[in-house]
């Protein structure tokens, strides 16, 4: 199929748009972006697709929201479909907010978009897109190329991202649960709970990203969550700053209304303020205990969470709780949880790792200290164990040469203190020092990254393309019982396990065994195409390197 992208860019003025008669464009499905230029301000854009091209030009025209727009590209092609202009306007609203040059005008009210298939879909999505992009690129109306804007976090967590069946079904029961029981949650009560359970990589940040987006549509717009006040609060000082960042782009996200828990505490007290929905990003990291060195003063950031909203909604997963003063445990959390009775929802498709059951399955299992023989590694997905550290900086630089996001990361084994010093991981072999996170640009996605280790903080809730693993003195392998060994005693995050005095030492040591693994679950689980490890300690390197070895000599 040969490419004959046609591309007219007008003064958005009735005048001349009633002037059009070129075929692809008049009487044809269409793209189109309305934008204006502004030097001194990001510039606005808004982005549409239409059957109707001098209908809709007509009602753009006449609505206030446009009176700043001075231009606008139609974008034609004589292949076009609306399930293909339908796609590439949903690809170019995503790219753009990944972009960073325009704040766009787009809301998404009642978009219910979902991943389907049509006829040629890859055609439209690749050749198509790319050279369209290209085209915008010379136009000035995009900056950065497709690849980089792909492995940013703000474009995987855009709110306009078409969704699973899976996760159009969450967000679809959500809004109707918001719509149904806003008008009653609002005294003591009848507060309502919303709870989403779901492993790492399951998508539980996409949509939380496209229901917020929709909530502040809705809370513009008329229907019965019109002036609706609400948040999404984030207990991780990463993730935040990417979804601030979206909030740049798009005209409802507040990110006054972006906050951390305790932050969020404190701001309703004190301005006496009645919000209405609230969305509880990473609810595992809730301190479940009062914590001085957080300000917070209370014994629960959840109960008081939902205290203060009308409608809560919680996304769980209790294998990434990470300290003893957020501990929750999923019978634990469904005791607190049942006098507000709540509905739950769970997802449990991996969409992160593009692997096989095979090596799900064997890292779930290891996780849970079964150390089984290693799977075959996919076309999408590597799985390899590196006998030294040197090996290990050298294949994730090249892979970061080649693809982009990929960096190492290692367990909390080594000292690691926010007072500015330096601290580094495995002095005795990789040698490399801790993350820095002193930038509003997130750590996975600067640069210069490569060249430290990532601890848990600034690795959980984002992607890379390929990790490498140090999996640290904590994590051994006993050869007697064949199973992974925790020793608490070398865990280097302090802080991780203060603040329990209502546990019983044997408690206590088993949770804290608890909280080690569940670090290793999340690091483990961060890589899209490729996860390479080296363990610290020789017993767990012997056994995996034994297990590599006899996986290459079965295959010949």
């Amino acid at each position: 199929m040969e490419n004959n992208l046609i591309l007219e860019e007008h003064v958005f003025d009735s005048g001349e748009l009633s002037q059009i008669s070129t075929a692809y464009i008049n009487q044809y499905p269409i793209v189109y972006i309305l934008f204006n230029r502004n030097k001194k301000k990001r510039s606005l854009a808004y982005i549409g697709q239409t059957v109707q091209m001098n209908k809709r030009m007509k009602q753009h025209l006449q609505d206030s929201k446009r009176k700043d727009i001075k231009q606008v590209l139609l974008i034609g092609h004589k292949k076009f479909n609306q399930s293909a202009t339908y796609n590439i306007e949903t690809n170019l609203i995503n790219h753009f907010i990944g972009d960073e040059q325009f704040q766009l005008q787009n809301v998404s009210q009642t978009r219910q978009v979902q991943t389907h298939q049509y006829y040629q879909k890859d055609f439209y999505d690749e050749v198509i897109f790319k050279e369209l992009w290209s085209e915008l690129q010379k136009r000035n109306l995009a900056t950065h190329s497709l690849d980089t804007i792909r492995n940013k976090d703000i474009y995987k967590l855009s709110p306009f991202k078409e969704l699973t069946p899976d996760q159009l079904e969450i967000k679809l029961t959500i809004l109707d649960y918001c719509k149904k029981n806003i008008n009653s949650a609002s005294s003591k009560n009848s507060k309502k709970v919303f709870l989403i359970k779901g492993e790492a990589g399951t998508g539980k940040s996409v949509v939380v990203a496209s229901l917020y987006n929709t909530l502040q549509d809705y809370s513009k717009s008329n229907s019965n969550l019109k002036n609706t006040d609400n948040y999404l609060l984030v207990n991780h000082s990463e993730m935040i700053k990417t979804y601030k960042s979206i909030a740049e782009s798009l005209p409802n996200l507040k990110k006054n209304h972006i906050l951390k828990p305790t932050s969020f505490i404190n701001k309703v007290d004190k301005n006496n303020l009645h919000p209405d929905i609230v969305i509880v990003d990473e609810a595992h990291l809730l301190l479940s205990k009062k914590d001085a060195y957080n300000n917070f003063n209370f014994d629960n950031q959840l109960e008081e969470i939902i205290k203060r909203a009308k409608i809560t909604i919680c996304i769980f997963d209790p294998n990434q709780v990470l300290k003893l003063k957020s501990y929750w445990d999923s019978v634990g959390l469904e005791n607190f949880l049942k006098k507000y009775e709540p509905m739950s929802f769970n997802l449990t498709n991996q969409l992160r790792m593009q692997t096989s059951v095979e090596i799900s399955t064997w890292v779930d299992n290891f996780i849970h200290r079964k150390v089984d023989p290693l799977p075959q590694s996919t076309e999408s997905f590597k799985l390899s164990i590196v006998e030294n550290p040197d090996l290990l900086k050298e294949k994730i630089v090249q892979l970061d040469k080649n693809f982009g996001l990929s960096r190492i990361l290692a367990t909390f084994d080594y000292p690691h203190k926010k007072d500015g010093g330096k601290y580094y991981v495995d002095p005795d072999g990789i040698n490399m020092p801790w993350n820095t996170t002193d930038s509003r640009i997130t750590w996975a996605e600067r640069p210069e990254t490569i060249n430290e280790v990532g601890s848990i903080y600034t690795a959980q809730g984002f992607d890379f393309n390929y990790v490498g693993l140090i999996i640290g003195p904590s994590i051994d392998y006993d050869p007697k019982t064949e199973q992974l060994t925790v020793n608490i005693e070398k865990y280097q995050d302090t802080g991780a396990f203060t603040g329990r005095a209502d546990m019983s030492d044997d408690l206590t040591n088993e949770r804290k065994e608890e909280i080690i693994l569940n670090s290793l679950n999340i690091l483990m689980k961060r890589a899209i195409h490729g996860l390479y490890i080296y363990p610290v300690n020789q017993n767990l390197r012997n056994k995996l390197l034994d297990l590599q070895k006899n996986k290459k000599s079965s295959n010949n």
